[in-house]
């Protein structure tokens, strides 16, 4: 029996999230059905973690274990040539048998991308906002994130986690052009966090909430007292990182 990893990325505006659900496409089905014509054999594929309804990937992992022999430079390209086109596998190859792509992985990297008025060519990847943002506010309470933080007044409260802590490497807003940048590291995430962040400190952009409320909201675990969840379309998942062991 073979592990194998894939590095994946897909525009997630059509699908109902990563997770295969009862009803609505999904990025794993999708996978899963391509590898079941592929390799002959029913395979069940794991992710690094979920990804929200049009929210989109650059550097998604999942794992899968097969008795296949076919060599993964054949697999990778016959797969790619099976998926539909907002679907890409930009890598495969053979893993340790201990290797999984959820419970292996140390840090993740989202990115959130803010457009500063009307996108045509990019609007199912950006969050098309028209008020003025000031980025100096934003940038300082990025700034609060890092370090390790119960972020249970950042993220989605049904069901309620059982783990609220997440260690934050890096977090830091930035100017491109007419967009704003906000990207975010750390070794895990809440279901909605990033999102949830973001709207909170597009409020925060907007002068209607100091930079420090974001270190308020930290401490007191308080969902309802945090911004809005902005939309999934401007999220994307960059890369996950794993132990060189593995």
């Amino acid at each position: 029996m073979r592990t194998l990893r894939l590095v994946l990325e897909y525009d997630g505006t059509d699908f109902v999230g990563w997770q295969s659900q009862k009803s609505g496409r999904t990025v794993q089905d999708a996978l899963e059905q391509a590898l079941h014509t592929l390799l002959k054999e029913p395979v069940r594929l794991i992710g690094s973690g979920r990804t929200d309804a049009g929210t989109h990937a650059l550097g998604q992992i999942a794992h899968f274990q097969t008795d296949a022999a076919l060599p993964t430079h054949q697999l990778l390209r016959s797969l790619n040539g099976l998926l539909p086109p907002d679907i890409a596998v930009r890598t495969a190859d053979e893993v340790a048998a201990d290797f999984h792509a959820r419970y292996s992985a140390t840090r993740k990297r989202y990115r959130y991308r803010i457009h500063q008025g009307k996108a045509a060519v990019n609007r199912t990847q950006v969050w098309t906002y028209y008020p003025a943002l000031s980025l100096t506010p934003m940038a300082a309470a990025a700034r609060s994130l890092c370090g390790e933080h119960s972020y249970g007044a950042f993220c989605k409260q049904d069901p309620i986690p059982e783990h609220l802590t997440c260690h934050v490497f890096d977090a830091v807003w930035t100017q491109r052009g007419t967009e704003l940048v906000f990207e975010i590291e750390a070794n895990r995430f809440l279901r909605h966090m990033v999102r949830i962040l973001v709207g909170t400190m597009v409020e925060i952009g907007r002068g209607t909430r100091p930079p420090e409320a974001i270190v308020e909201l930290l401490a007191s675990g308080d969902r309802s007292a945090a911004g809005a969840t902005a939309p999934a379309r401007g999220l994307c998942l960059l890369w996950v990182a794993y132990p060189d062991s593995l």
